[in-house]
């Protein structure tokens, strides 16, 4: 208890606010749970004393809950469980490799395993095997499961009675059914409970056996209903595809649209038709292109004069001229030589040349007379072929509007072909998947008779029952601990206050006063833990002038005053104990003293200060009592009075302790505290709320109090799991006074 203490200050930009340890005090803030800036070690401990401190509570409920555990089971008739199992396939068996009606992907999803178990849960498979094994009419079945039936119905019953027992059976079944599916596997058990064991195993085997029907009837069921739709859908496809061809032929003979070829790709569409038309202007054209280039040619040899013709130079007649003339001119050359031109083989020569010259002339005129004929035919026939394609182009123009509409009517027999044929294959496929389907369910394991009970279970129950107490008792002591609003641990004050705990008193049965005489009793010693935590609370050690006051009367602030006086006094200095209390005064009755003058004669001026002064049992520990009741004990502590007379206790006494009014509803506290060095507020263990302490905590740090920390009194440390030793050498008084010091 005597840890090092922290110190608290006011921030004078907010007189409101009060600091400790640089944290600000919040006095509107929410009352805080056990969980509030606590370890989670500190919560197990806090836990675990609360179990130690309401151990009976817990023990008296667990009591109870296995006496009901008991009892239940004694009353509960025996029921047999038993089970079988059955594997569930994510998808069927495709033999024909042949699509049916049920999609294959749907068994790859977890919804597929969801559907397939909540089937196996449906009150119509229930319904499904009490029919099976008709229920209705076995009174066996009803009496074995608990069901009472009047005599008169033991025997044959009517139709109605049957149903209205079979809807009872179905009931029956689904309270005693249950599915267990195997975790990451495709088996799921199915289990019964009853009171007969062997109706037990009936059960558990018809029921996977009427699943397995119902799928398949379902599966049949889709398929002649698939089958149905598609034949009537069939019907209306082939009666618009043969609308639609003749709707096609009709006006392609009305518009003469003769297609010569149709080609159709992997979809079965049907590309546009080329027309005869438009095979005509094609072929016009390109044989008016190729005449066209003729032409040109032609023109531009025409436009060549002489023998620089390619016709010309390429002629083998012209040709062998030129060189039978190059020849001669060779001759005539050598011939000249040594001869005149009138030499007689030279003139032979010459009239030669002559000769071979007018024939190449005559051979370069028919050759340019050629090219002018071929120019002239060339031009006829291209405009020959000009008047041939704008004739074909006419028709196809003439066609093309028509071909429009024509294709529409195409693309119509496409579709509805395509229609007719993807259905007819459809419907051949679910022919053959519905003739060869296999079941994707099997059933693994059959349920056999079981040979004992599985329920009730006594030992299982008493583990419940305990177990059950436990969490009750616990919820029952975390509610008693969070109702409770006051300040329960002295733990509690740091965290639920941010104030520094001080110290913590005892509870004593006596009075305390008879228990300070003795320095080695439990409530001596907390006090000179407090008086220790004091003398650490400072820098220069005991404060010279102290106030104790607390949030409501009767939270033991005075015995806190008397014990913290009477430590510092077995420490050897002088003590003033004053009671600051002259509304409600008690410290005479502390000290067995009559309260016919004090604090009220002094501020008032009746009497000199250190005349109200009075001796004490107590070593080194005097005392002035409060005095008469004023009229307005506000009054006489506003005023400076109250200062002077403490400055003059402060010169006579080394400390002073004040026992002070509470501090909610009046102000004397809080004068008080104001002109004294320091305040010691005073907290009762399981006393006032948290919310009334924090309001006058508030109340105090506004006025300027220099509040030290929090003394916790009556504090029953058995109870709340504390251990509390007094071994305590003597010498400590030493301490203190180096302390002190």
């Amino acid at each position: 208890m005597g840890a090092a203490m922290n110190t608290l200050t006011t921030s004078p930009a907010d007189p409101g606010l009060a600091l400790i340890d640089g944290s600000p005090f919040m006095g509107d803030t929410a009352d805080a749970g056990i969980f509030q800036n606590t370890s989670f070690a500190q919560v197990l401990i806090n836990y675990w004393q609360a179990m130690i401190r309401w151990k009976w509570l817990i023990a008296a409920t667990v009591v109870v809950c296995v006496s009901i555990a008991v009892v239940m089971t004694m009353m509960q008739p025996r029921l047999y469980t038993t089970a079988s199992e059955l594997q569930i396939d994510r998808g069927k068996r495709n033999i024909t490799n042949v699509e049916g009606v049920t999609n294959p992907t749907d068994g790859l999803t977890d919804e597929f395993y969801n559907t397939q178990y909540a089937l196996l849960k449906a009150r119509s498979l229930a319904e499904r095997v009490a029919h099976a094994l008709k229920l209705g009419e076995n009174a066996d079945f009803l009496t074995a499961n608990g069901v009472k039936l009047e005599d008169d119905q033991s025997g044959p019953v009517s139709t109605e009675v049957a149903k209205s027992r079979e809807a009872m059976a179905a009931g029956i079944l689904m309270g005693g059914i249950a599915i267990k599916p195997q975790h990451n596997s495709s088996l799921v058990d199915i289990s019964f409970t009853s009171r007969s064991p062997e109706w037990a195993a009936k059960i558990a085997n018809a029921w996977p056996e009427q699943y397995i029907s119902a799928n398949i009837d379902r599966e049949i069921a889709a398929t002649g209903d698939a089958r149905s739709y598609i034949e009537g859908r069939l019907a209306d496809l082939r009666s618009r595809l043969e609308q639609s061809e003749k709707n096609l032929m009709g006006y392609a003979a009305q518009h003469n649209i003769v297609t010569l070829s149709e080609q159709q790709t992997a979809d079965g569409k049907t590309l546009p038709p080329r027309t005869l038309a438009e095979s005509n202007l094609d072929a016009l054209s390109t044989s008016l292109l190729a005449a066209k280039n003729d032409l040109v040619t032609a023109r531009s040899r025409a436009s060549v004069a002489g023998q620089a013709t390619t016709e010309v130079v390429e002629n083998p007649a012209i040709s062998a001229l030129r060189a039978k003339l190059h020849e001669l001119e060779g001759q005539y050359a050598r011939l000249m030589v040594q001869f005149t031109p009138g030499y007689p083989a030279a003139r032979a020569i010459k009239t030669e040349m002559a000769s071979i010259e007018a024939a190449i002339d005559r051979e370069t005129a028919r050759v340019g007379g050629t090219r002018v004929t071929s120019l002239a035919e060339a031009g006829r026939r291209v405009a020959d072929l000009q008047s041939q394609v704008d004739a074909a182009r006419r028709e196809f123009d003439q066609q093309q509007s028509a071909t429009i509409q024509y294709h529409i009517f195409q693309r119509e027999v496409d579709t509805n072909r395509q229609l007719y044929d993807s259905l007819l294959q459809r419907y051949k496929d679910i022919g053959i998947a519905g003739d060869v389907g296999a079941n994707n369910i099997v059933i693994v394991d059959r349920a056999k008779v079981p040979g004992g009970p599985s329920s009730p279970n006594l030992p299982h129950n008493v583990l419940v029952g305990i177990l059950a107490g436990l969490l009750l008792g616990a919820a029952a002591v975390f509610a008693l601990e969070t109702i409770g609003e006051g300040i329960r641990f002295p733990g509690d004050v740091e965290r639920l206050l941010n104030l520094p705990l001080i110290g913590a008193t005892p509870k004593v049965d006596d009075e305390p006063k008879y228990k300070f005489a003795d320095p080695k009793s439990q409530i001596s010693e907390a006090y000179f833990s407090v008086g220790t935590a004091l003398a650490l609370a400072t820098t220069h050690g005991l404060p010279r002038s102290l106030v104790i006051t607390s949030s409501q009367p009767n939270e033991g602030k005075s015995t806190t005053a008397l014990g913290i006086a009477t430590a510092i006094g077995n420490t050897g200095k002088k003590v003033l104990l004053i009671d600051g209390d002259m509304r409600s005064p008690t410290l005479h009755a502390l000290l067995d003293e009559a309260n016919v003058g004090g604090l009220s004669n002094v501020l008032s001026g009746n009497c000199e200060p250190l005349s109200a002064v009075i001796g004490t049992p107590y070593r080194n520990v005097s005392a002035i009592l409060a005095g008469p009741t004023p009229l307005n004990p506000v009054e006489l502590l506003s005023g400076r009075e109250l200062a002077e007379v403490l400055r003059i206790f402060e010169g006579e006494f080394q400390h002073v302790v004040i026992d002070a009014p509470p501090v909610v509803g009046i102000a004397d506290a809080m004068l008080l505290g104001r002109a004294a060095e320091a305040t010691v507020f005073v907290v009762q263990a399981e006393g006032a709320a948290v919310r009334i302490i924090r309001a006058a905590l508030q109340r105090l740090f506004i006025s300027h109090n220099r509040v030290l920390g929090a003394v916790v009194t009556k504090v029953n440390f058995g109870r709340f799991g504390y251990g509390y030793s007094y071994n305590y050498e003597y010498g400590r008084g030493d301490d203190l006074k180096h302390a002190a010091e």
